[in-house]
């Protein structure tokens, strides 16, 4: 038997929206004066996950990502830059979102995202309007695949891990996930997000 969907529960990067193009990266690179940032050993991302889950002020990130303190101003330009590159949206992933929600479903974000951009996004993108249920790893103090964020998520939505479809581009969080009774799907570039979701029977 099929489990019965209760919510849709997406994740934001790679799969609402899409990579930060190489001009992105070429922009933040100029204003940091460092090279390389895409790269996953590089200072963007080196303490990423701790200014995701909010462990980090804007002031501490962007002060590690430069090697040097970062002063207010040029604090808010590079927060205002990084809201940006995240902000190119996948077309093909808005459609469902679309197909869905005028069917009636139930829709949750769960984003590994820091405090400022995820309100900024709350308060100023038109695609938060898709869901009923926003949570983000800033404003939660846990990131994705902390087995603690599903939980919380899943009682807050009212619904068994059973009932819930999670589709995210990590395989650490869809593994995570997935041991915990979630039904996943693993969005990657190249999925057609509509057949996954009517493999599951949606």
């Amino acid at each position: 038997m099929t489990p019965r969907t209760d919510w849709y529960l997406f994740d934001y990067g790679m799969v609402i929206s899409t990579a930060p193009a190489p001009e992105d990266w070429r922009l933040l690179e100029q204003a940091t004066g460092r090279r390389e940032l895409e790269s996953g050993t590089s200072p963007y991302w080196e303490r990423r996950e701790d200014f995701d889950a909010g462990r980090l002020t804007p002031a501490q990130y962007w002060g590690s990502v430069l090697g040097r303190d970062a002063g207010p101003d040029e604090v808010e330009t590079l927060e205002g830059m990084d809201a940006a590159q995240w902000a190119h949206l996948n077309p093909r992933t808005l459609e469902v979102l679309e197909t869905l929600r005028s069917s009636g479903a139930n829709l949750a974000l769960l984003s590994n995202m820091p405090d400022r951009m995820s309100r900024r996004y709350s308060a100023e993108s038109p695609w938060v309007n898709h869901f009923s249920k926003l949570y983000f790893s800033g404003q939660m103090g846990l990131v994705k695949p902390d087995p603690r964020i599903f939980d919380r998520v899943a009682a807050d939505l009212g619904a068994t891990p059973e009932g819930i479809v999670f589709i995210d581009d990590n395989p650490q969080n869809i593994s995570t996930a997935r041991a915990l009774g979630f039904q996943t799907v693993l969005h990657t570039g190249g999925t057609d997000l509509r057949a996954e979701l009517a493999r599951l029977g949606r």
